[in-house]
């Protein structure tokens, strides 16, 4: 489907939903939480490492290896706290292990996973992230980044599992790692013709880029959403998410999860309370920073109709050297109620009665945090618009 252009972004959200109700329902117990200790996880990567050492100087340059090597390495060395939390948090569990395009169908209308590593217990129990990771980085090695941010971020929100994604540069380098060692193991094919080969070693250092260019270091970004409701910031947010690769967390998300109700469901007014509100915020901006430190470009798709909220987002992002911009975002308040009682199969709860509510409580921006903020009218082209904020 991909290559006849068939795979559409709306197909990648349903299968994020497919693969998170698929993980929800596998196992995990003590017997296979041991595989997501780091001395089982390094093994099989350590084991590629000495496989591909070979081929350096073919498909592979010496400081692609040794660089890909140190990253792992040092990865491992520093986030064992983070590989322990895992464990204790059950995200080890009976996946699929093997999760590429081919290996993934739809078939009347229906998402269907199939082929998955039974005959190896290390490729099958891993953590959640080491899934997602390999379809993700099939879509971009194919060129199709939008499609693994669609992946990426459907995923987490249906999860709540924001944390993990601190992991998914190591799986994802890994995973394209693999590919390149299984690529050029047929060079060694005395079978296959020498000009064949030259194909296969370009797929392969193709591969070894890509899970070198992954582990490279990355500058993390803030950006912070604001706006009345049905002002258009979840579709703005998710439009320059595809755009720049950002990982969007949206408050109707995260209160919904620290609520304990599923996603789709109507949050009570004990959802909205005011302690509720200001635990959203503050799991918001957790998230938020936690993913920036870690180099992630992170839109916080929210009100932010506080000064003392924005306040806080701006000064801790000062503190840790994070660039930060808020996209304030905005329409004519009749297109706004139009659009919050057409507004159907969204998480957000918000109507359109509540409009002169969030009216009247809106803080504006103060002097000096106009010089953070850039105003986009979601009634005009966005692309445009976009372009601008992306300095293109």
């Amino acid at each position: 489907m991909l290559e006849r252009g068939k795979l559409t972004e709306q197909i990648i959200e349903d299968l994020g939903r497919e693969v998170a109700k698929f993980h929800s329902t596998t196992i995990s117990n003590n017997y296979l939480r041991k595989f997501g200790e780091v001395s089982q996880i390094r093994e099989a990567i350590d084991n590629n490492y000495r496989i591909s050492e070979k081929y350096i100087g073919g498909p592979q340059t010496q400081t692609q290896y040794q660089e890909t090597k140190n990253y792992t390495d040092l990865f491992f060395a520093e986030n064992q706290e983070l590989f322990d939390r895992r464990i204790a948090n059950h995200k080890i569990r009976e996946c699929h292990g093997d999760l590429h395009l081919r290996n993934i169908a739809l078939w009347q209308d229906k998402i269907l996973l199939f082929d998955c590593i039974e005959f190896n217990e290390p490729f099958r129990f891993v953590d959640v992230m080491y899934d997602v990771a390999f379809t993700v980085m099939d879509l971009e090695s194919r060129g199709r980044r939008e499609l693994g941010n669609a992946l990426i971020n459907t995923y987490i929100e249906q999860t709540g599992d924001w944390e993990g994604l601190q992991l998914l540069p190591l799986y994802l380098s890994r995973q394209a790692y693999v590919r390149a060692k299984v690529t050029s193991l047929m060079l060694d094919d005395v079978a296959i013709s020498t000009a064949e080969k030259a194909g296969i070693s370009q797929i392969a250092a193709d591969y070894y880029k890509l899970a070198w260019e992954y582990t490279k270091p990355r500058q993390g970004k803030l950006t912070l959403m604001s706006g009345l409701s049905g002002s258009g910031k979840s579709t703005l947010a998710r439009y320059l998410a595809r755009r720049t690769g950002a990982i969007h967390i949206r408050s109707d998300a995260v209160r919904k999860h620290l609520g304990g109700i599923p996603l789709n469901s109507r949050g009570g007014q004990d959802l909205y309370s005011d302690e509720m509100t200001a635990q959203t915020y503050s799991r918001l901006l957790e998230l938020g920073f936690i993913l920036a430190d870690r180099g992630w470009d992170v839109i916080l798709d929210a009100k932010f109709d506080r000064q003392n909220l924005r306040t806080t987002a701006i000064n801790t992002a000062q503190t840790r050297n994070l660039p930060l911009q808020i996209i304030y975002s905005t329409a004519p308040i009749e297109v706004l109620r139009s659009r919050l009682q057409q507004r159907q199969g969204d998480i957000a709860d918000a109507t359109a009665e509540l409009l002169s509510k969030q009216q009247a409580a809106s803080e504006p921006f103060t002097e000096s945090e106009q010089i953070y903020v850039k105003i986009v009218d979601t009634e005009q082209d966005l692309e445009v618009q976009l372009k601008s904020i992306c300095g293109e």
